[in-house]
């Protein structure tokens, strides 16, 4: 099974009905090797990634909340600066508008 083709949250329901079925079906498969022990190991991981899973979705959310009010914020710096580029260019000799980061255009 390869990681990369499906979804965290789907690996994650394939494994918890793996584990179902490991569970439902112990006596049948402990002669091939799944013993009580792979089965709690498989259950203990599958809990990890569970949390782990969560705790990645929250980042995402927290990410993109961050990434909203930096938005705002340059979108806010865009327009004082626009409004200040004009007002330097109105008062200030050209000359000096390099001081203000302004490229020598009118």
């Amino acid at each position: 099974m390869s990681t990369k083709s499906k979804s965290y949250a789907s690996q994650i329901s394939d494994a918890q009905v793996m584990l179902a079925g490991l569970i439902s079906n112990k006596d049948k498969l402990e002669k091939r090797g799944i013993t009580s022990e792979f089965i709690l190991s498989l259950g203990a991981s599958l809990n990890n990634a569970i949390d782990k899973n969560n705790e990645q979705e929250k980042l995402k959310a927290d990410l993109k909340t961050a990434t909203a009010t930096l938005d705002s914020l340059l979108s806010q710096i865009l327009k004082m600066m626009s409004e200040a580029t004009k007002l330097v260019k109105l008062e200030i000799p050209k000359e000096q508008w390099i001081e203000f980061g302004i490229k020598t255009k009118r």
